[in-house]
């Protein structure tokens, strides 16, 4: 069985990153049957549950309070009609819901306290729940998992050399030190991030770096092409080849064998044979529903017809390494 490790070094993730694209694809294809069933992919929701009006400058967003794109902000959401919406993701195949807030950072006061609510509810439905709210504390982190909170994502976006030149608001290390201090608190870590923001390869290579290195590594790893959102600074990149897409997947893969690769942003563009080819190489998880927080995303419908062409099968809440240490049942 190929072997975990958190040794890795640059050169040979760049190594395999650079490999012959139809290698690379039966590389990771190998090893992601040694730890996973290959029919299963995970269908997770997310959901919006504060919108805009974010006081960091994150390039690619169109959430940040400075500039000037069509989303509207929007105040912190009832708890009642966030739970009405996991409901309606269970129903329709999801095991994983999650809640996004544009903050910088938690706070702690009363939209911190419903948040906590809305976990305690979506984890009463049995679903893996999940939240990206900014930065946040290990007592806040601890206060979340005592909620049922199952997973935290928080992105590292890009290399840390790249990082400046898309955020300026916040440095890398306060992204580690948010990592840890979920960790801390024993809740899976999702964390990943996005190209096609202007990124060399190499850049790349040094993201998935920092992610295989950790003491752990995550649970889960989004893996997110860029959607160019008119009025970004961003808004001119241009669309990053599928291709690129399939070697970020099967490299995260083959250097983080039991990690969840989820097949994230840009999904909307690809066509089905597109997405099949990310799954060979080693994705197993998709988010479903017509919006990622603000960004368009493909229709259920669209997904249960791949699901049903590909032989797919939506995994269960709760399997695998991560539910053995994280899970609240």
């Amino acid at each position: 069985m190929t072997e975990l490790r958190n040794d890795w070094t640059r050169g040979e993730i760049e190594e395999i990153y650079n490999s012959p694209m139809l290698d690379l694809i039966y590389r990771a294809a190998t090893v992601h049957r040694e730890y996973s069933d290959p029919q299963e992919v995970q269908v997770c929701t997310l959901l919006s549950v504060k919108t805009g009006g974010c006081p960091e400058d994150c390039s690619y967003c169109p959430q940040a309070a400075r500039y000037h794109t069509d989303v509207k902000v929007q105040k912190l959401m009832e708890v009642d009609e966030v739970l009405s919406n996991a409901k309606a993701a269970k129903e329709n195949g999801s095991t994983r819901f999650c809640m996004g807030a544009a903050w910088r950072e938690v706070r702690d006061n009363k939209d911190f306290d419903k948040v906590i609510e809305m976990v305690k509810g979506v984890n009463q439905m049995g679903m893996e729940v999940c939240c990206t709210l900014g930065m946040i504390t290990e007592s806040q982190a601890k206060r979340l998992k005592e909620a049922g909170l199952y997973a935290y994502n928080h992105n590292l976006d890009t290399s840390e050399e790249a990082y400046e030149d898309i955020i300026t608001t916040r440095t890398y290390k306060d992204r580690l030190d948010t990592l840890e201090n979920v960790r801390t608190a024993k809740i899976s870590v999702c964390s990943g991030g996005i190209i096609g923001m202007g990124e060399s390869h190499l850049d790349r290579v040094g993201m998935l770096h920092t992610l295989s290195t950790l003491p752990e590594h995550p649970e889960s790893v989004p893996v997110n092409a860029l959607v160019a959102v008119e009025g970004t600074p961003l808004e001119d990149q241009e669309r990053v080849p599928v291709w690129d897409m399939i070697r970020m997947i099967a490299t995260a893969r083959i250097i983080m064998p039991k990690a969840m690769v989820r097949l994230s942003a840009g999904r909307v563009n690809m066509t089905m044979e597109e997405q099949a080819l990310c799954f060979l190489a080693g994705a197993n998880s998709i988010f479903a529903g017509d919006k990622l927080l603000t960004t368009p995303n493909p229709e259920v419908d669209a997904d249960k017809q791949m699901f049903q062409v590909l032989n797919l099968k939506p995994r269960a809440s709760f399997k695998g390494a991560a539910a053995e240490k994280y899970s609240m049942a």
